[in-house]
């Protein structure tokens, strides 16, 4: 081989046994190497392939665009039921379309540890580019970091996306009315207790899996069913009470759930009550809620209990004026109990 080709050729990543350098986020040749044999090959689009410091994307058309951003920082990176890939990719997917958007695009984020193995981002960056490619939203660009061993914790990513939303389509937490029915999609707290279940310190076992699902498909149908739907969120952090109490203070109304309505998986439950902790306050990535004209309200259930996503969906309450924006529950022993916004981090690193 001539000097030349002795210049050109770069030893392949040992994506068995190596690990990340410094030298991987320095903007040199070893970072250009790693981007384009892990990140390019298994994120690869049309869009991505430009190469340069940002994608040239085609115009969408009619409608105004919604933008969501996202930080993952969820320990363990591996969990039962997904990882911190897919994650950052439904995570940002849904908070685009629980606005009424379709996910266009996305860019992703990586912040390394030096020292991280090279197999585990390997695995990490295939799961996201399953997930991209199953919910029809490539990942169009991108950056990388690497900081020093011990001043990160293995690796961060963050996403944002980009979606179209149609002409006349109006959703928005300030769209709450009295009178209004609140539905879920499924069951609560699956994704936090899969996340406990996966932290060694807890000695804790559960066959609970994460939720973590793209949600665009399910959130067209229930907008396509004619039903007069005013509100959708996705209750991550802070589970369902916290995003009650948001939506509470956004339309500056109250809120009444109860008890024996609420969907919770029997092992959701007893995990919660082993660990001393509310499945209202648990994160889900996989689950929305719905607030919807109250006459719409069982045309919307059975239309979310037709959808793969959907099929626990209840209806678990309604929206009454109240100039204090309280969100209460009914128990299932007959009584009345607040349900705050949640107060320090129960579940800390949970997405």
């Amino acid at each position: 081989m001539g000097v030349t080709g002795m210049r050109d050729y770069t030893r392949p990543l040992d994506l068995k046994n190596g690990r990340v350098e410094m030298a991987h986020g320095a903007g040199g040749r070893a970072m250009a190497h790693l981007i384009d044999e892990l990140f390019a090959r298994r994120l690869g689009n049309e869009w991505l392939a430009q190469g340069d410091d940002g994608a040239v994307l085609p115009a969408p058309g009619q409608g105004r665009l919604v933008m969501a951003t996202d930080s993952h920082v969820v320990s363990p990176l591996f969990f039962p039921g997904g990882d911190i890939g897919c994650l950052s990719v439904h995570g940002t997917i849904n908070d685009v379309a629980v606005m009424g958007a379709k996910p266009l695009w996305l860019s992703a984020a990586f912040i390394l540890e030096e020292g991280f193995p090279l197999s585990d981002l390997a695995r990490i960056v295939d799961s996201m580019a399953r997930a991209a490619r199953a919910a029809g939203v490539p990942v169009v660009t991108g950056d990388t970091k690497v900081v020093e061993r011990g001043k990160g914790d293995g690796v961060f990513i963050t996403t944002a996306g980009v979606g179209l939303l149609p002409a006349g389509r109006e959703l928005s937490g300030r769209r709450a009315q009295p009178g209004d029915a609140i539905l879920v999609s499924g069951t609560l707290g699956d994704h936090g207790m899969a996340i406990m279940a996966g932290r060694d310190s807890l000695g804790f076992e559960s066959p609970v899996q994460s939720d973590t699902a793209a949600l665009h498909g399910l959130v067209e149908t229930l907008l396509e069913c004619g039903a007069d739907v005013h509100v959708l969120r996705d209750p991550t952090r802070g589970g369902l009470a916290t995003t009650l109490n948001e939506i509470a203070k956004q339309s500056g109304v109250g809120v009444m759930i109860h008890e024996k309505a609420l969907p919770v998986n029997p092992l959701v439950a007893a995990a919660c009550e082993f660990l001393g902790l509310d499945p209202l306050y648990v994160a889900n990535e996989g689950k929305l809620v719905a607030i919807c004209a109250q006459n719409d309200a069982e045309l919307l259930l059975s239309t979310m209990r037709r959808h793969p996503l959907g099929g626990a969906g209840a209806i678990i309450g309604s929206v009454h004026g109240d100039p204090h924006h309280f969100v209460q529950m009914t128990t299932a022993l007959g009584g009345k109990r607040i349900v705050d916004w949640l107060t320090g981090d129960q579940l800390p690193r949970i997405c």
